[in-house]
């Protein structure tokens, strides 16, 4: 930096605003077309501003000190908020990169763990199932592997020792004080997906498996499992929690001490679009693992929760398929941010079959770059000390606290057994697609900005047939668009294509908000959108009849409606609209009779599943 340049300030000539200065703008925003005596307050506008997460987390509008902590802490000790482990700032010790591998073919699955290895992974991650790898052949796709160097972590939906076990004769070939990883038991999580009783005489026998290798870890408490079925962030993060606990204590029952029983786990957790929260339940379950871990007496040092982040199938789309890349980089950063210890991330092709090379690399690549390139992992805990994160990892932490003590009196596994972890997913997967249908959570591709003409993607490979489970079921936010969406698409295939025509009253200033809006909207439903523009009742009326449309739609400004809304959307019930929709309020069109000519309304906020299964239904598209 130059002499000239050194005391150089951007923002010398700016007054740094206060509190009070913020709230004052504020209440001319909200407040701008509210009549005089009916302003808010600044109490009414921090409640207007203030929103909450499906499972009760509220996020203020503004953060300040007080909501931050008196001390913040050092990563690498207890409570191990800001990281079980110290990053050096050299990247081999920031996190391991371990992508899935899931496909049966054992030569190419073979080739792409070694390209893994190759070209970036430091670790490699397989699934053991009948419509995986199978266990006879962990040896094969482990060929090449220098084991030293690169950890194995398993995981199995149904076939967990048999899968540990395989795994443990590769171990044995090599030098067992090098290898490390995770041998995938978590019988909890088995029975929760099975829908059985949970066989916790696993845990002694894995432990067995185990022993002569040092540094692997028999356990994983895999709270994927319940995040994929919808558990929010709280939830999972009380669910991971309550697991581990019992976990412990059917340990220390089968003879082992405290101390070594944290030893023998790991956590699989979620890692979801939504950054801070994600960053911030990371962060939670650190702290409150070191907490379960100091009332039962574990030594400081041992009481840190190792945490394997994966990409969250539930936020996955088939529809847009591309932007899931943007889904997993977002996933990844705040993993990264959030301190987990391996990582991985999904192909963006993942909902529609077995990833092949190419979307296998760009997910790959997604860590790489995010460490080499952008260089997060050599910064320790870099959102701590942000009043937003330190507030939300103690509101999560308290939150998961309460659910894990409701479970915690008869056990985790009485509570899944009995169906009120069940209950509880239902009520949480039933207050997201409220969220999910008014668009409130918005899905980009599937739910908002569709492009309803896009082509399916064909780089993967069709998935084996599973085995039925009649456990937990995997939930994915966009699987209702994505239903309506395969509805229009065969009526297409058929010839048969539904469209609404676009009565658009006015010139493009006019109507062109509004049109975009209500296009958007029906596109989401697979909807074709035929514009039609001008002011004639009986050129809308001619047009929809060449049209072959159903239903109609008006889009135009308030005061174009008052002057010729309601004559154009007599004109077209007359020419045998089903239906005659208006993008905006009913009452711009000025008329006491206006629900007599028009159907309904469309607005933001507004239900659009209701709304399309329905216009989906009156164009007799079929379920």
């Amino acid at each position: 930096m130059s002499a000239e340049t050194q005391d150089f300030n951007l923002a010398a000539d700016f007054a740094t605003p206060s509190q009070a200065d913020w709230e004052r703008e504020v209440l001319k925003v909200l407040n701008r077309k509210r009549p005089e005596g009916k302003e808010l307050n600044i109490e009414q506008a921090y409640q207007r501003l203030t929103s909450h997460t499906v499972d009760g987390l509220e996020i203020k509008p503004l953060y300040v000190h007080s909501d931050g902590v008196e001390e913040l802490g050092y990563p690498g000790v207890a409570p191990f908020t800001r990281g079980t482990t110290v990053r050096t700032g050299q990247m081999e010790g920031a996190w391991h990169i371990a992508q899935l591998h899931e496909d049966g073919d054992v030569a190419f699955t073979k080739r792409e763990v070694l390209a893994d290895l190759e070209r970036g992974g430091t670790a490699v991650f397989l699934r053991v199932d009948p419509d995986a790898i199978a266990a006879s052949d962990v040896a094969a796709v482990l060929d090449g592997v220098l084991l030293d160097l690169a950890p194995v972590y398993l995981t199995s939906k149904t076939q967990q020792l048999d899968a540990a076990k395989a795994l443990v004769d590769v171990f044995a070939k090599a030098d067992a004080d090098k290898v490390s990883g995770n041998l995938g038991v978590d019988p909890i999580g088995a029975a929760a997906l099975a829908g059985t009783d949970a066989d916790l005489s696993v845990l002694a026998e894995a432990v067995e498996l185990a022993k002569p290798f040092a540094k692997v870890r028999p356990i994983v408490v895999d709270a994927t499992i319940y995040h994929n079925a919808g558990a929010g962030d709280v939830h999972e993060l009380a669910y991971a929690i309550a697991v581990g606990v019992e976990y412990v204590r059917a340990l220390v029952e089968a003879g082992l001490s405290a101390d070594e029983a944290f030893g023998q786990i790991m956590f699989r957790v979620s890692a979801t679009t939504e950054q801070f929260l994600t960053i911030s339940r990371l962060r939670a379950l650190r702290t409150l693992w070191s907490r379960v871990g100091e009332v039962l007496g574990v030594a400081e040092d041992n009481r840190g929760a190792l945490q394997h982040a994966v990409t969250s199938t539930r936020q996955l789309t088939r529809s847009d398929a591309y932007v899931n890349i943007l889904r997993g980089t977002i996933s990844s950063f705040a993993a990264a941010a959030g301190q987990a210890d391996v990582q991985t991330v999904l192909p963006f092709d993942t909902v529609w079959g077995l990833p092949g090379d190419f979307s296998r690399r760009i997910a790959r690549n997604v860590q790489v770059l995010l460490a080499e390139e952008s260089n997060v992992g050599r910064v320790n805990d870099p959102a701590g000390g942000s009043w937003y994160v330190e507030s939300m990892t103690a509101q999560m932490g308290d939150q998961a606290w309460k659910v894990f003590q409701e479970l915690d009196a008869d056990g985790f596994a009485k509570a899944l057994a009995d169906g009120r972890v069940q209950a509880q997913l239902d009520q949480l997967n039933a207050d997201r697609a409220k969220l999910i249908a008014t668009r409130k959570v918005p899905i980009t591709g599937t739910s908002m900005f569709p492009n309803h003409l896009e082509k399916d993607i064909t780089t993967a490979k069709e998935r084996p047939a599973a085995p039925e489970l009649g456990g937990l079921r995997m939930v994915r936010d966009a699987e209702v668009f994505e239903e309506l969406r395969r509805r229009a698409d065969e009526a297409r295939a058929a010839g048969n294509p539904p469209a609404v025509l676009l009565a658009c009253i006015g010139q493009r200033r006019h109507f062109g908000p509004r049109e975009g809006f209500t296009s958007n909207l029906l596109h989401v439903g697979g909807i074709d959108t035929e514009i039609v523009e001008g002011t004639d009742p009986l050129e809308f009326a001619r047009a929809f009849t060449s049209s072959g449309a159903d239903v109609a739609c008006l889009c135009s400004s308030a005061p174009m409606y008052a002057e010729h809304g309601m004559a154009v959307a007599k004109a077209l019930k007359e020419a045998g609209a089903k239906r005659v929709l208006l993008a905006g309020q009913l009452k711009e069109l000025g008329a006491e009779d206006a629900t007599s000519v028009v159907d309904g309304n469309l607005f933001d906020g507004m239900d659009v599943v209701e709304l399309l299964e329905s216009t989906l239904e009156l164009m007799g598209v079929a379920k």
